[in-house]
């Protein structure tokens, strides 16, 4: 696990490549895709992430999330402080005050 630093950059460079990862569904307890990341372009930090969570909690529960939270540095307070403005780390929010754990499903991209 890393130790999350005070910038999302310097904690971005010391997680896992996204190479080979299409997009990363969250799934809710009954089944249902609630949500999607895809490696593209603004989402390649968020995918990453949860990617990592993924790796190192298997699943976002009220600790992958708290720790989510840290890696994301700057921008949770960014999220606090205008909900909506960053959906992935809202999500994480919500999971630390109770909500739903989710799985994670990586999606590798086709060779």
């Amino acid at each position: 696990m890393i130790q999350a630093g005070a910038t999302f950059k310097d904690n971005l460079q010391q997680l896992p490549p996204i190479d080979g990862v299409q997009r990363i569904d969250l799934v809710d307890p009954a089944g249902a895709v609630v949500a999607r990341i895809e490696n593209q372009p603004g989402k390649q930090g968020s995918l990453a992430v949860y990617q990592y969570l993924y790796q190192v909690f298997g699943a976002l529960d009220a600790k992958a999330a708290e720790h989510g939270l840290s890696v994301f540095a700057e921008h949770t307070a960014d999220a606090r402080n205008r909900p909506g403005a960053h959906p992935n780390v809202d999500r994480l929010l919500t999971i630390v005050a109770g909500g739903d754990p989710l799985s994670i499903e990586v999606i590798a991209s086709e060779s």
